[in-house]
């Protein structure tokens, strides 16, 4: 090595320094510090002793804990598929060339750079017994029959039109947005009338008394309702923080691969999956592991929530572990470290698994 190239592996070393100073005592020393405390009985006050794996073999037998795994990998792999999904297609939504679209990506992006807590308290209001949600129900519940007769005759309108237009030999679609409107107001209009002459009744059910938070039932038999509604919360501030990686990726997909594919034939849900999607791989890889890495280490959410819904419902393991240092009386630190312990070894192993099976190395060439 020349007196040149020492001068820039010097230099180089300067500006890192301050970021590897970082990283040295906030994440090597702290994750060493919590492995050994993981073998002792640290309380943070008392004297620790070396207790080897009894933490670790204690641990799966404690029922919280178990209740922290099941929901962190419940709400873990929800999450991070329902975001990917849709940050993808809002991201393809986005990416259109239409008039005022940096309006809609800004207005779009508001709720990630929105506090948590607010978020928080947003949907803490909106799933309360007496809330929007339970409200929107209850007018479901009453306007049932009208909806359903609006969307009957909206499809019925739009078949007919789609058959008209073929018939003259015009390229219409299913889905046509202009022949969409058309239907929309016709079935509006019919509705109204159905609705006025008494064809069509309006309901006058008893307001819907859903309970949200402070309830142990399950849907579907295994995803408690309190979680639901933090997965919902957590969908809702991370999929534009993620569409932006989509975004970015979008602009660097050649058109001529989607002009090809007009070409062939290709509708735009083909486009989306033959040349958007593998296109995207590499940019995929890195949402899902962002997202899978975020979620397993979710908190703040379920510490808003706090007693509101029942603990076993929706605690995860960074709140376990939370719970077992700082909830008051003896303070099961070494106990705790075990289960933060463990979340690593949970996180880089299925970081791992998702790089080694779920996607080509041919994805990054």
């Amino acid at each position: 090595m020349n007196a040149q190239q020492r001068s820039v592996v010097a230099a180089a070393i300067l500006f890192l320094a301050p970021f590897l100073a970082t990283l040295a005592v906030f994440f090597v020393y702290a994750f060493c510090r919590a492995v050994y405390f993981s073998f002792t009985n640290y309380n943070l006050f008392d004297q620790m002793n070396f207790v080897g794996l009894r933490n670790y073999a204690a641990i799966f037998g404690d029922n919280l804990f178990l209740s922290a795994l099941r929901n962190t990998l419940l709400f873990s792999l929800i999450t991070t598929a329902l975001q990917t999904i849709l940050a993808l297609l809002m991201a393809n939504v986005l990416n259109q060339k239409v008039k005022g679209i940096t309006f809609f990506r800004t207005a779009w992006y508001m709720p990630s750079i929105t506090s948590s807590v607010v978020i928080g308290l947003i949907f803490l209001w909106l799933f309360q017994r007496v809330g929007l949600a339970n409200y929107l129900l209850t007018q479901i519940s009453n306007y049932g029959s009208a909806i359903m007769t609006f969307l009957l005759v909206l499809v019925a309108v739009q078949i007919v039109q789609v058959v008209l237009e073929r018939a003259r030999r015009l390229p219409a679609s299913w889905f046509d947005p202009a022949l969409a409107v058309v239907s929309a107001l016709i079935a509006l209009i019919v509705t109204w009338l159905l609705v006025n002459f008494g064809v069509v009744r309006i309901g006058d059910n008893p307001a819907v008394n859903i309970t949200y938070y402070a309830t142990q039932e399950k849907l579907f038999g295994f995803l408690p309702v309190p979680l639901a509604t933090i997965i919902a919360q957590n969908v809702f501030t991370t999929v534009p923080t993620l569409m932006l990686f989509f975004l970015a990726g979008l602009q660097n997909v050649p058109r001529a691969l989607y002009e090809a594919a007009e070409i062939d034939g290709a509708t735009k849900a083909q486009q989306l999956l033959y040349v958007t999607v593998p296109m995207l791989r590499p940019v995929t890889f890195y949402v899902v592991t962002v997202g899978l890495i975020g979620t397993l280490q979710m908190f703040d959410q379920v510490a808003i929530i706090g007693d509101a819904a029942p603990l076993e419902s929706i605690v995860t393991l960074a709140y376990f572990v939370f719970t077992r240092v700082f909830s008051g009386g003896v303070a099961e630190a070494g106990f705790a470290m075990a289960g933060a312990v463990i979340l690593a070894a949970i996180t880089l192993l299925i970081v791992l698994l998702q790089r080694r099976f779920f996607v080509s190395d041919e994805a990054f060439q």
